[in-house]
């Protein structure tokens, strides 16, 4: 055998034996948390109103359920425009970049350099122990060709200044033995996974806003119109009550009764306007525009979109997996699990293969030769011995961070059960309170018809018709407001069900 041969073959078993090792990954290896799925949806079967949720296949895109094409416009252009859902999208792609970055910790490095150095040798320093000393003359030349630190001319002192060109590549590659590098990328993917599920957050809570602005613009509206109509029948009422005074039939009592009952219903009408015009604002800003930029889309006053008949809520088994606080809290835990690997890595000991290889001359015009080439190959390991407690405290600050996140996951489980049957009860209950207060009006229109005929005819004082009329506005604004908060409830619902952000961005963005 070529002794030769040796260290090459010394090198070849040690890479062999760090490949075999490299399959040892320590730390707990993360398992999705399962969680009991109660049967939320249960109400579905007991619901009393006229728009019923029904276990069905969900439509991620629920706002179309208000079939409301304005509605549709405005949610068709959020996910691009909006600035939160942007900005999330923006620390996305960050994390899937740090990803990236952290795998990278697993593969060679490899760069290459170049130097040119003019040196001078100090007399006093290392050339001393070569032998080397100041009154040292040769007539060697210092061009280069001559040895290092000897004397250029006769009588000269100390080493004379020389060039120095360097080129070659620096190679080091970290064996991950015990897979620190793969738990790091574990636990950067698993973080990318929840700035993922962060961003669909975003998206859905800026849909339900969306939703919910819009709808509170057209139940404003609708009472601004209620208020107007009001406002006429006032008029009438002051108007009749003068004709009448006129007549000696009533006195000023009544006017000054009517007229106050005109300004009342007067007075809402400013607050009503500037909650529409504020309202419009407010949808401008979630889909990055001007004030005031919607306004000749949104101006023309359109009803609060009604019910739809059924509301297809999906089935229990995809909530956990659909609603994006879940599966972020699921992704955290994972990177928490995953960090706990990375922080026992740290206690054994680092092998890296190192290498250079390249060209050294004192000339320029010899770098290239064969003979000015040199290389440097082998093995490195280090051992941690003493860190002071760092090692040990950052494992039990690892381990007490997934331990947080597993009471984090358990919680945001629980409270999106809780939503989802509390929505489940409100958007029942907020129908059936409807119906009521439809009959409310109804009965209050009826008795200001009658209180008008028996105050025109003389059986009434009209004080009596005024109560009746304040009752009559109170009954249709409570009924046009409860037309509006159920159809915030079936937002509400529809966000708790975790849809909305299913069928935008992805392709165009994350590559996912």
């Amino acid at each position: 055998m070529n002794p030769n041969d040796m260290p090459l073959r010394t090198l070849a078993l040690t890479l062999l034996a760090c490949f075999v090792m490299a399959g040892c990954t320590v730390g707990p290896d993360f398992v999705p948390p399962k969680s009991a799925t109660p049967d939320v949806l249960e109400r579905t079967h007991n619901a009393q109103a006229e728009s019923k949720p029904v276990q069905a296949e969900f439509d991620p895109d629920w706002w179309t359920l208000f079939d409301d094409p304005v509605l549709n416009a405005l949610q068709k252009r959020l996910a691009d425009a909006n600035l939160d859902v942007a900005a999330a999208s923006a620390r996305l792609r960050q994390s899937r970049a740090e990803q990236r970055v952290a795998g990278a910790a697993g593969l060679p490095t490899l760069g290459a350099a170049a130097s040119y150095n003019r040196e001078r040798g100090s007399e006093n320093g290392v050339l001393s122990l070569l032998g080397v000393t100041p009154a040292s003359s040769q007539p060697q030349s210092a061009s280069g060709s001559a040895p290092l630190g000897v004397s250029g001319m006769p009588g000269s002192k100390g080493s004379p200044a020389y060039d120095l060109y360097q080129a070659g590549f620096d190679a080091s590659w970290e064996l991950d033995i015990w897979g620190r590098v793969r738990r790091g990328v574990e636990a950067a993917g698993a973080l990318s996974d929840a700035s993922y599920e962060d961003r669909n957050a975003i998206l859905l809570s800026a849909r339900a806003e969306l939703a919910r602005d819009y709808i509170d613009l057209r139940d404003t509206q609708s009472l601004l119109d209620i208020a107007r109509q009001n406002l006429d029948i006032a008029r009438d009422a002051v108007r009749l009550t003068k004709i009448r005074v006129h007549e000696g039939v009533t006195t000023d009592l009544d006017v000054a009764n009517a007229s106050a009952q005109m300004e009342t219903i007067e007075s809402l009408i400013p607050t009503l306007e500037s909650r529409r015009d504020t309202t419009m604002n407010a949808i401008g800003v979630l889909l990055g525009e001007q004030p005031g930029a919607l306004r000749d889309m949104l101006a023309d006053a359109r009803d609060v979109p009604a019910l739809p008949k059924q509301v297809p809520v999906g089935f229990p088994s995809e909530l956990a997996r659909r609603r994006p606080d879940i599966r972020k809290a699921e992704a955290q835990l994972h990177a928490a699990t995953a960090s706990i690997g990375m922080a026992k890595a740290d206690f054994y000991p680092r092998i890296s293969l190192n290498g250079s290889a390249g060209f050294q001359s004192l000339q320029l015009s010899s770098l290239a030769d064969w003979a000015s080439g040199q290389f440097v190959v082998g093995p490195s390991i280090t051992f941690p011995i003493f860190e002071g407690g760092r090692l040990k405290g950052t494992l039990q600050l690892r381990e007490a961070q997934q331990e947080e996140a597993a009471i984090v996951f358990k919680r945001t489980v629980l409270e999106a059960w809780r939503e989802v049957d509390d929505a489940l009860l409100v958007y029942d209950a907020e129908q059936r309170r409807r119906e009521r207060l439809a009959s409310v009006v109804s009965l209050n229109q009826r008795a200001l018809a009658v209180a008008e005929q028996r105050y025109k005819a003389g059986a009434l004082d009209y004080l009596d018709v005024l109560n009746v009329q304040k009752q009559l506005l109170e009954a249709q604004s409570n009924l046009e407001r409860s037309k509006a908060t159920a159809a915030e409830n079936l937002i509400t619902l529809c966000k708790s069900l975790g849809g909305g952000w299913e069928t935008t961005y992805e392709g165009r963005y994350a590559g996912r």
